[in-house]
């Protein structure tokens, strides 16, 4: 299949989503601000408007690109792990819960960054944000072995979601790896087998 190039539009339209998306997830949603966002992208404030109508409109997107990259991530390293030790679920549940995402949020998961704050956003960014959420349980569950349900899915996408905002606010001295590493063993020890 060939696919065109993208024109230079839908390539700064996505250097300004991606910036956002590094952005918000570094630092929370208020911290995005336009001109900031508009020059982390390479390109002048003045343009922002001929690619979203409001900022609320780059929120919603760039929630969604920041699930979507995220997972791609994580499933780079799922497969790349569990080659190693076969289990899909454990490699997932290792790279989630990282220590290097301590202080790599940027790149990291929107829900653990952001998910404290995802209620209180407008609508568009609420419904982007519900939809992390769900894809975040969706992954769990494709990776979980089958004889857990959809209620062990839930359970675990908000533990690690959960643990790693605490992680964050320990810190990577010894407590934030410390609390990752016995949510990783526990529930692996639950639910790898």
């Amino acid at each position: 299949m060939n696919t065109l190039p993208a024109s230079k539009k839908e390539q700064s339209h996505q250097r300004i989503v991606a910036a956002a998306a590094r952005v918000m997830r570094r630092s929370g949603f208020k911290s995005v601000n336009v001109a900031e966002v508009m020059k982390e992208a390479g390109l002048t404030h003045g343009g922002f408007y001929a690619h979203f109508a409001s900022r609320d409109a780059l929120l919603a997107e760039a929630v969604t690109y920041a699930s979507r990259d995220s997972g791609a991530l994580v499933g780079e390293y799922v497969e790349k792990l569990s080659a190693r030790h076969g289990n899909r679920f454990k490699a997932f549940i290792e790279s989630y819960l990282s220590d290097s995402q301590i202080t790599g949020c940027e790149n990291g998961c929107p829900v653990a960054a952001l998910c404290s704050e995802m209620h209180s956003q407008a609508p568009e960014v609420v419904e982007s944000s519900r939809q992390a959420i769900t894809s975040l349980q969706k992954l769990v569950r494709e990776l979980l072995p089958e004889h857990h349900g959809d209620g062990a899915s839930w359970m675990i996408a908000a533990t690690i979601s959960g643990a790693m905002q605490m992680a964050r606010v320990l810190g990577d001295g010894k407590q934030g790896p410390a609390l990752l590493a016995a949510t990783r063993d526990e529930l692996l020890e639950r639910y790898a087998t």
